[in-house]
């Protein structure tokens, strides 16, 4: 059992995809020896130790910390086998405002995890990573591409050691803290007025459960420096308007800075080490430190065609109003009605 008697670790585990692996780890791996949540937030740690009381969950743990702090990681690691590292600065506009506290985070944050996951006895780290790390025309973009790669190429040092380093990159997801969806229907409740950045923006749509399944995916299944790309669909900002509020005003303010008019995920120059593995896209180191030819066996993996992009303005798939209408009720607000 991959789970059976091991530890496992989640920076920024408070955070909205945190307590969402957090419910599926428990939910479905109760034979995991201990699940340890990592976050600099107390208050946060505090309610969802009220959620999750040790008397029922007796392998939960909570240990507070920044991934700034490189001798506390150490600490928190030891004896963990495996590293979910979510926390980031996330914010955009903020990250522009601030440069500083987002380069220390996602950056340095980043680094200290891989020296850290090297000093103790960690077995595999997966890092999420964010579309807008592809192409990036903002700093937070910028620092998560850095961080990408900074996990990628700890592959290339790890000499005999057995770790394996992954990372997840993926659109926005549904209803997580901060997103457009949840921020519209509260703008509904207020003056039923739904700002606009612009009328072709798009943007690609993941549910929180189906960011877990890839994190899984990538946690069971990478074989070290894989940066893996989920198939999804991708909305329009006037459609999801329309989804929330059809009655409300929607005037356009302009995109905020640093803000793309449609995001990608795989650009063409990524596609010369680009699979496809039916559920997910893998983009593959370019000097992998296993065989590439035993990866495709493995996983029945076809190379994209040279020049393939993934933008979620070109993409295939889409979601509909009446679509998205039934997904917010699903997977961000069950009362929720036009």
């Amino acid at each position: 059992m991959f789970y059976e008697g091991k530890s496992l670790l989640i920076t920024g585990g408070t955070g909205s995809l945190g307590k969402a692996l957090t419910d599926y780890i428990l939910t479905n791996h109760s034979e995991i020896r201990r699940l340890i949540i990592f976050s600099r937030d107390e208050q946060k740690q505090f309610q969802m130790a009220q959620e999750y009381p040790i008397e029922k969950y007796p392998q939960i743990r909570f240990f507070i910390g920044d991934v700034r702090d490189k001798a506390r990681l150490i600490r928190a690691f030891k004896g963990v086998d495996y590293v979910i590292h979510a926390a980031a600065m996330k914010h955009v506009h903020l990250a522009e405002y601030n440069p500083e506290e987002c380069i220390k985070t996602n950056i340095g944050g980043a680094q200290n995890v891989v020296d850290a996951s090297f000093e103790t006895n960690v077995e595999r780290v997966v890092a999420l990573s964010t579309d807008k790390a592809c192409a990036p025309i903002n700093l937070y973009g910028a620092t998560k591409l850095t961080s990408d790669k900074l996990f990628i190429a700890a592959n290339n040092i790890k000499g005999n050691n057995p770790i394996r380093f992954s990372v997840v990159r993926y659109g926005n997801v549904m209803g997580s803290n901060g997103s457009v969806i949840p921020f519209f229907i509260k703008r509904k409740k207020i003056d039923n007025i739904l700002p606009i950045t612009d009328k072709n923006m798009t943007r690609f749509n993941i549910s929180l459960s189906g960011g877990v399944d890839m994190v899984m995916h990538a946690l069971e299944n990478a074989w070290g420096g894989e940066l893996f790309v989920p198939k999804i669909p991708s909305y329009r900002i006037l459609d999801v308007a329309e989804a929330i509020g059809p009655e409300c005003e929607k005037p356009v303010v302009g995109i905020r800075p640093g803000e793309k008019i449609h995001e990608e995920m795989i650009t063409p120059s990524d596609s010369f080490y680009t699979y496809d593995l039916g559920k997910y896209f893998a983009i593959i180191p370019s000097t992998p430190n296993w065989k590439v030819e035993d990866f495709i066996n493995e996983f029945k993996a076809e190379k994209v065609p040279h020049g393939f992009s993934y933008n979620s303005g070109n993409n295939d798939e889409w979601e509909s109003v009446e679509g998205l209408r039934e997904l917010i009720k699903t997977h961000v607000d069950p009362t929720f009605l036009i």
